[in-house]
């Protein structure tokens, strides 16, 4: 059993499609972490009993530190951290102390579209104006960069005869729901190795 933290600022879809594999008993969600209080995902979480980290670089009543977090992620004994539309920089200390243990889901073929303020709809728009004719989804390594890490696997989508960004945002959330899941089961079986720089998804 892989125990997963998945970090989240929105409505959680991505959350929810990992719910499966809670069902297939690969993984237990042993915490939900936002910086939004009110966000879709928190209430699901709230919802289905999974506790919920609030976290701020400023500490409040209600928003734990980000060093008060790794505490709380270590006691909480987890294995490995989900981004799944989480909209704040993971502090280095965390990509420290989670080394090789923290991915990302990015909703375009990274390396290209990534990096600081290109998140949700801003990589859409960028995919459509750029006449992109394939998109899809990335999940990687989250180091010290913004979507710099290891690329573990991509899915690829067909955009060619979508007409706005809109609706590319809409048919690359289908392909994130498959691979996160897929990528985290693989956690799960022990199947990602990291050989020679590279990141391998045994058989």
């Amino acid at each position: 059993m892989l125990n997963i933290a998945v970090f989240v600022s929105g409505r959680g879809s991505n959350l929810k499609s990992l719910s499966e594999l809670e069902i297939k008993e690969k993984i237990k969600i042993n915490a939900v972490v936002s910086d939004k209080e009110n966000c879709g995902a928190v209430g699901y979480a709230v919802e289905n009993q999974i506790p919920v980290f609030l976290v701020s670089q400023n500490k409040s009543n209600k928003f734990f530190s980000y060093n008060e977090l790794v505490d709380q992620l270590k006691k909480n004994k987890i294995d490995l951290i989900v981004l799944a539309g989480f909209l704040k920089k993971i502090p280095d200390s965390i990509i420290d102390d989670f080394e090789n243990r923290i991915i990302n889901i990015h909703p375009a073929l990274l390396p290209k579209f990534g990096g600081k303020g290109m998140f949700g709809i801003n990589v859409h728009k960028a995919v459509f104006d750029s006449s992109e004719k394939i998109s899809g989804a990335t999940v990687h390594l989250v180091d010290k960069i913004y979507d710099n890490g290891k690329i573990i696997a991509q899915s690829f989508v067909d955009i060619s005869e979508l007409k706005s960004p809109e609706e590319i945002a809409e048919k690359v959330l289908i392909a994130e729901h498959k691979l996160l899941p897929f990528v985290v089961e693989k956690f799960a079986d022990h199947k990602i190795v990291i050989n020679q720089n590279r990141v391998i998804i045994a058989d």
